[in-house]
């Protein structure tokens, strides 16, 4: 499995989230929600600069963008994309088979 994210989104991460260099996003499965890969469950994340177990992760213009390994089993074989709606000003995430 792998994590990539569009220059346009990192851009985002940098300035909504106020993310500086050495930053970290924590991508986790969040019930009540809606995704392609898990019913019932939607994905979030959060800036958590202190991971536990990392079992997926990308370093990005000097941030870390992963996801644990107890979040796993929501991408279900599944790679994640996260690009950037300029003309919604949000995030998206797509999912493709590994």
């Amino acid at each position: 499995m792998k994590i990539s994210i569009i220059e346009a989104a990192v851009k985002w991460f940098k300035e909504e989230v106020g993310l500086d260099d050495g930053g970290k996003i924590k991508f986790y499965s969040q019930i009540y929600g809606t995704s392609p890969v898990q019913k019932n469950y939607a994905l979030a994340f959060t800036v958590d600069n202190e991971p536990i177990d990392m079992a997926v992760k990308t370093e990005i213009d000097g941030v870390t963008f992963y996801i644990e390994s107890s979040d796993l089993w929501f991408f279900n074989g599944h790679d994640l994309h996260v690009d950037y709606n300029e003309k919604k000003e949000e995030l998206e995430y797509s999912y493709t088979k590994s």
